[in-house]
């Protein structure tokens, strides 16, 4: 079994901030999006009535991603792939996700009000 197998059956539900094709491709996509980034950490979201157990991956810049993992999948992912894992009900989120989404947030309304004035 390798390492992108293991997340095949949970993965492969879909769902949360992203619907991927399968399994297999959801582990892929976590395992490259850990080698292209620096410091980063998975923080486990718990299963609702929406969606199933959601891991999100956050950068040291704190550039994030998140993806349905199941209930085995997180610390699996994170065992694996050799991040620290944590659960945001007890940590909560970390400032650097906020302060990442603030600059986006600050740059996307720049943009807008530059596309505006050329128009």
């Amino acid at each position: 079994m390798g390492l992108l197998d293991r997340f095949r059956g949970a993965a492969a539900r879909g769902g949360g901030a992203h619907r991927g094709g399968g399994g297999s491709s959801e582990a892929r996509y976590l395992a490259e999006w850990v080698s292209t980034h620096v410091g980063v950490e998975a923080y486990v979201e718990p299963k609702t009535t929406v969606t199933d157990v959601t891991v999100v991956l956050i950068a040291a810049d704190g550039e994030w991603t998140r993806r349905l993992v199941g209930e085995q999948g997180a610390q699996r992912l994170a065992r694996d792939l050799r991040i620290p894992v944590y659960d945001v009900g007890r940590t909560g989120y970390p400032q650097r996700m906020r302060d990442y989404d603030a600059r986006k947030r600050l740059e996307r309304q720049r943009d807008l009000e530059r596309d505006l004035r050329d128009l």
